[in-house]
């Protein structure tokens, strides 16, 4: 097992935490609000085997420093490449879940000399009441409540999908670093949603796009997002194929490392369908 490493990155905007490990070609792996590189925690060792797996707290999240403004997609697509300039890595393979496949999705468009091949995890095309709805909810969800009643609430919202009470007590640990904050990510990534179409449209390089069947669902479910808004993103990459993840929530990195792990190296190394 090749051990994985954590490390802090100085910016002019604070520190950002990165996780590394293992040798070769790279993969970095960019996580979803109010996550942090733990989302990646069962999936980096097994990337670790054959490739360099990186995973990256992005600003106002995880163990990173909150930023001094609100940072947009093209503010996190810098530090995506502050970090890689640190670690001497000219070119990479990236891969993103939703706020993150945002970020990774940039990344592609505007730095395409630096990215090898790109998958974007529950990556979707928010409508303009889609977008209010997402912000609120999350905004809500991340204000400090003068009792603790909230949080026991907070707790039994992951119940349905976490599927195990350690992973609800990491999801649990890294929401609460958000709390009292902006939902930094969330407003990036709505934000970006309404340039997001010419954006697709300028990534050349080949991309993976991967729907977990029950994330959707749940999206669906909360009027946040639904399954054709996932075909849209694809359809508006030039070399875009798109996999289902049958079964994959929103903690499948954690829950499915093996099933994920597999599709991704296949892709990465040429060997998929």
């Amino acid at each position: 097992m090749k051990p994985i490493k954590r490390a802090f990155l100085d910016t002019e905007d604070g520190q950002i935490l990165y996780r590394i490990g293992g040798e070769g070609e790279s993969l970095l792996l960019l996580h979803m609000t109010p996550r942090s590189s733990d989302e990646f925690r069962e999936l980096m060792p097994i990337i670790a085997q054959n490739r360099c797996a990186i995973a990256m707290d992005l600003m106002g999240l995880g163990d990173s420093d909150k930023p001094p403004r609100m940072y947009s997609i093209a503010d996190y697509a810098k530090t995506i490449i502050a970090l890689l300039d640190e670690l001497n890595i000219h070119k990479t393979s990236i891969l993103g879940n939703h706020t993150g496949a945002y970020v990774a999705a940039e990344v592609a468009a505007a730095y395409p000399e630096r990215i090898e091949k790109l998958i974007l995890c529950n990556i979707d095309k928010f409508s303009e009441e889609e977008k209010t709805t997402l912000v609120n909810r999350v905004s809500e969800a991340l204000q400090i409540k003068e009792n603790s009643t909230d949080l026991v609430e907070r707790w039994s919202v992951r119940d349905s999908y976490v599927g195990s009470q350690e992973l609800n007590h990491r999801c649990f640990l890294d929401e609460m670093k958000c709390y009292g904050h902006p939902p930094y990510g969330t407003l990036a990534a709505t934000a970006y949603a309404s340039t997001m179409p010419e954006r697709l449209g300028l990534i050349k390089c080949p991309t993976l796009i991967l729907s977990g069947t029950e994330d959707i669902k749940v999206l669906k479910q909360l009027s946040l997002s639904k399954p054709e808004n996932r075909q849209v993103i694809a359809q508006a990459i030039p070399q875009a194929k798109m996999l289902e993840i049958e079964g994959g929530s929103f903690c499948m990195m954690n829950q499915m490392p093996d099933k994920i792990s597999k599709v991704v190296l296949d892709f990465l190394d040429g060997t998929g369908d």
